[in-house]
């Protein structure tokens, strides 16, 4: 599949918006976070704006931006339809918990329990875009098991991340903030490279003879292309990204997105003050540019059904 950058910006921002917005509407009503309210206007104010960020990105991808108001239409069929309701619902809660938390400086009652609500949305946003890809059928590299939790522990790694380097500008030592940090970055991590385990061993049961039934005749191949010229199937689905490339990016996005930010938030857990927080900074840098990298992958290494009757001959 084409890698749009879009859509690119759109699954790495907002997926770590949501995730902080989960992550601070449950820490807050339980104390496991700072109580200051200009920690919970810096906080709240990064989350939303990778979310709403992301989201409105998503909008370039589309032929007609101004007609993205008709996707929130089919939300009773549609994941993606799902995801863009769920992601302005979040907003509802999430804004009578800031208002109170940063404002009056309440976190329990109806404002914690909208925290919670604001949580809950949160996940179900990240839960449905993964859904959006693992739905596919026609792309093995998504249609798995693989792709919605990696989807899901990603975003957390990332709001676990900015989350612990906010903390510690009002706590000279986030001890729990670090520790459950670097957990998310190394389960991330684990599901990232069982997700490419399966991608590699495994092959869609669709061949180029089973697509077009002539398998019981012999083998079968292309005699000649379909078209004369590249069209728009085989500019968004017949991506192609060399095998070689390929390693070379997964080795980018292994030290990039979770080695350097597990042994940075490993220092920042040990040592605290300065040094913790400038780790913690390195940390949330490095893991942003190795999600791009490792997200830019997931588009290109996915293959299409359709690409069978383009020469492919399995996907």
């Amino acid at each position: 599949m084409h890698p749009g950058l879009s859509i690119i910006f759109f699954t790495t921002a907002s997926g770590a918006g949501f995730a902080l917005l989960a992550l601070l509407g449950v820490g807050a009503p339980l104390a496991l976070v700072p109580t200051s309210s200009w920690f919970a206007l810096t906080a709240l104010a990064v989350a939303v704006l990778l979310a709403a960020g992301g989201l409105f990105s998503s909008t370039f991808h589309l032929g007609r931006p101004e007609r993205a108001w008709r996707a929130f239409s089919q939300w009773r069929s549609s994941w993606l339809s799902r995801e863009g309701v769920l992601a302005v619902l979040t907003f509802v809660p999430a804004a009578i918990f800031g208002i109170g938390w940063v404002f009056f400086g309440a976190r329990g009652g109806v404002i914690g329990l909208c925290g919670f609500f604001t949580a809950a949305l949160a996940a179900a946003t990240v839960f449905s875009t993964g859904m959006l890809y693992a739905t596919l059928k026609p792309i093995h590299q998504w249609h798995n098991r693989w792709t919605v939790p990696n989807y899901l522990m990603l975003a957390l790694m990332s709001g676990w991340l900015i989350l612990d380097f906010l903390v510690r500008f009002w706590e000279r030592r986030a001890g729990a903030t670090a520790f459950w940090t670097l957990l998310a970055v190394l389960a991330a991590w684990q599901l990232k490279e069982a997700y490419w385990r399966f991608i590699d061993t495994t092959s869609a049961p669709s061949t180029v003879a089973s697509a077009t039934a002539l398998g019981r005749r012999g083998r079968v191949r292309l005699l000649e292309a379909p078209h004369t010229e590249e069209n728009y199937l085989l500019q968004e689905m017949g991506f192609r990204v060399a095998r070689r490339h390929a390693r070379r990016l997964r080795r980018i996005a292994r030290s990039a997105a979770f080695a350097v930010p597990a042994v940075l938030t490993l220092l920042a857990l040990l040592a605290g003050g300065a040094v913790g927080m400038a780790a913690a900074a390195i940390a949330v840098i490095s893991a942003g540019l190795g999600l791009v990298v490792e997200r830019w992958l997931f588009f290109a290494e996915a293959r299409h059904t359709v690409t069978l009757y383009y020469g492919a001959e399995a996907v």
